[in-house]
């Protein structure tokens, strides 16, 4: 898991174009979609894909990743054909309870990472038991269109229908220490997706899904540190330091007071740096 995963883009599952279009996005994880932007009649055909297809996004430095359709309907079927094509992660639609997490468990045999996606109200309150339902669970993500459809209400730009949900989601998964991945954005407009990304990050999401390739860039960027945060945290680290190494329990770094709780999100924020940066070499090695 050392590659970023800022950015989950969902990619109609038989859609060639479609196909190639997300592995120039520059998204980090690529998301063949078997669910609601692939017809039922389409299925088979996208499922015959699975194969070459993970291959190439692979190829393009993606994390690869596949989202089944619940088990109750044809997600069986989904799991039976794309399987064997060895995707990095396993999403499943419309879970809404820990049992559904458990039989997708033992439908992939134990062997892959799984990321189910929160749709609905029942779904948010159970959000702590489901991701805790299996060890494989690494990530979930709460949907926005079948969510606000539950939730009797109607997307907007703004996003206040869903804010409630997207701060409770977030709580949730960082309680059960796995990654919350925050719902898409799905208007046109790539400046309303960083908008909408910097909304998330400040409630302290680390990625975001989304459902147009162009809006990646936008994502990206706002979920990678920039040069004047990594220079803060490091003054941050610095001041904390010298301070306790001369007997003092806090530090001031740019007029703020510096204490344990920001002290460490400093430091964490360097230490991932400094795993990206290894992740990448260690990669470039093996090319």
């Amino acid at each position: 898991m050392g590659r970023p995963r800022r950015s989950w883009l969902f990619v109609p599952g038989a859609d060639p174009r479609a196909h190639e279009l997300a592995a120039r996005s520059g998204a980090d994880v690529l998301v063949q979609e078997l669910e609601d932007f692939t017809p039922p009649e389409r299925r088979p055909q996208a499922r015959a894909l699975a194969k070459a297809l993970y291959v190439r996004w692979r190829a393009a430095g993606a994390v690869v990743a596949v989202r089944v359709n619940p088990l109750e309907s044809c997600g069986g079927e989904d799991l039976a054909a794309v399987l064997a094509a060895r995707p990095d992660v396993v999403m499943m639609s419309k879970v809404a309870t820990p049992e559904q997490v458990r039989a997708l468990e033992q439908a992939t045999g134990g062997a892959f990472e799984l990321v189910p996606n929160i749709e609905t109200a029942a779904g948010l309150v159970r959000t702590l038991d489901i991701v805790r339902a299996s060890a494989r669970v690494t990530a979930a993500l709460m949907a926005s269109e079948d969510m606000a459809v539950d939730l009797g209400t109607t997307r907007s730009r703004a996003g206040a229908e869903l804010a409630y949900a997207r701060a409770r989601f977030l709580v949730e998964c960082r309680a059960a220490g796995v990654e919350a991945i925050d719902c898409p954005y799905t208007f046109g407009d790539a400046r309303g997706a960083g908008a909408d990304a910097r909304y998330a990050k400040r409630l302290g999401y680390r990625a975001k899904s989304l459902v147009m390739p162009t809006h990646a860039a936008a994502i990206n960027r706002v979920f990678t540190p920039q040069p004047a945060e990594i220079a803060r945290a490091r003054r941050i680290v610095a001041a904390f330091d010298k301070a306790r190494a001369a007997g003092r329990e806090r530090a001031t770094v740019d007029g703020a007071l510096i204490e344990v709780p920001i002290y460490a999100t400093a430091l964490r924020l360097l230490k991932s740096l400094d795993e990206r940066s290894a992740s990448e070499s260690r990669e470039h090695g093996s090319a």
